[in-house]
């Protein structure tokens, strides 16, 4: 199980339209709140689909 914690960035296994993949941790709880480090979108998505694209955490 991955312990994710505000401010952690996340490398996911699909990249982002915008062409990058690493994520910044905004908000952690039920559901994960992420913003894009490229073009600053955010995103909501559920732990459970979240720790199935995770391919690294950077502390």
């Amino acid at each position: 199980m991955v312990k994710l914690e505000l401010g952690d960035k996340l490398i996911l296994r699909k990249g982002h339209p915008c062409g990058t993949n690493l994520w910044l941790v905004e908000r952690v709880g039920a559901d994960v709140k992420l913003k894009c480090t490229g073009c600053g979108r955010m995103v909501i998505v559920e732990r459970p689909q979240l720790l199935k694209r995770i391919k690294k955490v950077i502390r």
